[in-house]
């Protein structure tokens, strides 16, 4: 009988002991569960206040009042002044620019002289010139439609024209031949701000007008080494391709000096290439200049 209860008590042992074991197996893998439903549940970046909406584009920046320009992507100074019949300078000083050379998009620059009206970019009066200068200020009218004479791979010869058909717009100035050569290329106002005059490495390159130099160097993408002469409020005149420059910013230059040697800086052949601008849009110089 105490043989028969001891097998009893030792069988009871080993099923708690199993059973023991099999509540340790359930219970280690409901954990497993757990930890693996929590490795796969999604991250939710809890640090931002629900119901923020959405970052919303930058709103485009409207056109700049009169007499402000804005930067646009691969502006220089140098052009923006070009652009806007003014000297670089004058527009640093004005924007109080410690360098000219650091300007960025999207910044509203002034591109007429404190207190002076933005109107007067269009055709009214021309003012006084520069000291130096020889133009008369008398009431301006508009430069009449401009017909292109497109560009050509070969010379062209100089427009055989009449006196009254090559005058210049009344208000405006009489200009002298910068070189003296045949005409490569025309004005169209596109393709080319200017004319192309053909010529010699090395030929005297002359102001076409009395004037001051705002602008002597090689700092604008395509014109090589470049001379911008101002001679007033309203006109500028470019030459570009130069070899040589003879003149420097700030320099009072009269009628037929000569102030650079033709080159083929930033060209493909020897040439000046000669802009005229009117408050600082390129018209025909074929119209201010006499016939060659």
């Amino acid at each position: 009988m105490s043989m028969l209860r001891a097998m009893q008590r030792n069988r009871l042992n080993v099923d708690l002991t199993a059973a023991r074991r099999g509540a340790s197996v359930i219970a280690l893998c409901l954990l497993t569960a757990c930890a693996t439903r929590l490795d796969q549940a999604p991250v939710v970046d809890r640090t931002a206040p629900l119901g923020t909406a959405a970052a919303q584009p930058a709103v485009p920046l409207g056109p700049p009042p009169p007499g402000y320009y804005r930067v646009k992507p691969g502006d220089t100074l140098y052009r923006i002044a070009l652009e806007n019949g003014q000297s670089y300078r004058d527009i640093a000083t004005w924007n109080n620019l410690a360098n000219p050379n650091q300007i960025e998009v999207d910044q509203l620059l002034r591109v007429v002289p404190p207190g002076a009206n933005p109107a007067a970019s269009t055709p009214g009066v021309v003012t006084a010139p520069v000291p130096g200068g020889n133009v008369t200020s008398v009431p301006s009218a508009s430069v009449p439609p401009i017909v292109g004479s497109g560009a050509g791979a070969a010379a062209v010869p100089p427009p055989q024209a009449s006196a009254g058909d090559m005058a210049a717009p009344a208000g405006s100035i009489a200009l002298a031949w910068p070189v003296r050569g045949p005409v490569l290329n025309g004005f169209d106002d596109t393709k080319n701000k200017g004319i192309d005059i053909g010529g010699a490495a090395g030929d005297p390159v002359k102001a076409a007008g009395d004037g001051r130099v705002v602008y002597a160097g090689n700092g604008l993408r395509g014109y090589g080494n470049l001379i911008i002469i101002k001679h007033d409020a309203t006109y500028l005149t470019a030459y570009a391709h130069n070899r040589t420059l003879m003149v420097k910013e700030g320099d009072a230059v009269t009628k037929g000096q000569k102030i650079a040697e033709m080159g083929n800086t930033d060209s493909d052949r020897v040439m000046l290439h000669f802009e005229v601008r009117r408050q600082g849009k390129p018209v025909d110089p074929l119209k201010y200049l006499p016939p060659q």
